[in-house]
């Protein structure tokens, strides 16, 4: 497997025992599209969960034919967010796909401990997977939307989460960075203790899988140039293959930037579950969506 362009990925879940995804409250116009297209595209079979008038009114403006997906009427986002758990619990469904419900109420969905849909202690993390032209790889960062600070525990987690999907990428030993202010160890600093924490774990092999430095700035992360320019001369540095980010405010404001002002591919899901969970904004573009069912497509074969 050679993934280095996101759409790569559709060469690999093609002609597949095709996965069931289910979107929770499919109310608007961009999730109803790219789940029209995957299942064109033949990468999956599809759920819609919502208004059943606002869905059938979307289709019908967009030429879409309705009996390519099952369509569940619910009358409210929080009931859409319990249906689709429940149909995950059931095996009805093998992907999880957030519309137009907001982050909260679809992350509650999943941790309702009633439910049972996460993984023994586990915790959820969103992962983004970006294709900048501006740099030579894939980048897969996190998180980016749900841990607003996470402790060194939650890193660990994040860590692993980050590795795992660079290996479904096809990247036998991701390099890691453990993004930073500085690629000074600065002791009030928590991001750098925790970085340089994190980065001995890795070279302990208490944290397996990876190549693990930190701290590193975000500039030497990403750039050779600068790396050399600032003496810092190891495996990730200016190569990085996942970074792991301090806190939430950094993680959405590199993903938000990638996606408004660089124009940048990319997708979007939740780890942690017994599910992979689509987790593109509510903004976020058609092909974006597209690229998320994609890249959970391509997990959930992992995980199978």
């Amino acid at each position: 497997m050679n993934i280095t362009k996101l759409h790569h990925i559709y060469k690999y879940i093609t002609n597949i025992n095709k996965p069931t995804l289910v979107s929770t409250w499919a109310n608007d116009k961009h999730t109803i599209i790219a789940v029209s297209k995957a299942i064109d595209m033949n990468i999956i079979n599809g759920i819609l969960i919502g208004d059943k008038n606002i869905i059938h009114n979307i289709c019908k403006t967009e030429n879409i034919t309705t009996n390519k997906f099952k369509i569940i009427h619910v009358n409210s986002d929080i009931e859409a967010g319990e249906v689709a758990v429940n149909l995950i619990i059931e095996k009805k469904g093998d992907i999880l796909m957030k519309g137009l419900i907001s982050t909260d109420k679809y992350i509650r969905a999943i941790l309702n401990k009633r439910k049972e849909i996460l993984l023994p202690n586990s915790i959820l993390s969103s992962i983004a997977v970006i294709e900048n032209k501006h740099y030579h790889k894939l980048l897969i960062v996190g998180d980016v939307a749900i841990i607003p600070q996470p402790n060194i525990s939650k890193k660990i987690a994040i860590a692993n989460y980050l590795i795992s999907t660079a290996k479904a990428l096809g990247i036998k030993k991701p390099k890691l960075s453990i993004i930073s202010a500085t690629e000074q160890l600065i002791p009030k600093l928590q991001s750098s203790v925790d970085a340089d924490i994190l980065s001995k774990m890795g070279e302990n092999n208490k944290i397996k899988g990876a190549f693990i430095k930190g701290p590193l700035s975000l500039d030497i992360s990403i750039d050779k140039n600068i790396a050399k320019l600032k003496g810092v001369n190891n495996t990730v540095a200016g190569d990085a293959d996942c970074l792991l980010f301090p806190n939430l405010d950094t993680g959405n404001l590199f993903y938000k930037m990638n996606s408004k002002m660089s124009s940048a591919q990319m997708g979007t899901f939740v780890l942690g579950a017994k599910v992979p969970c689509v987790l593109s904004s509510r903004g976020d573009s058609i092909e974006t969506k597209l690229n998320s069912i994609a890249l959970c497509v391509l997990l959930s074969l992992n995980n199978n």
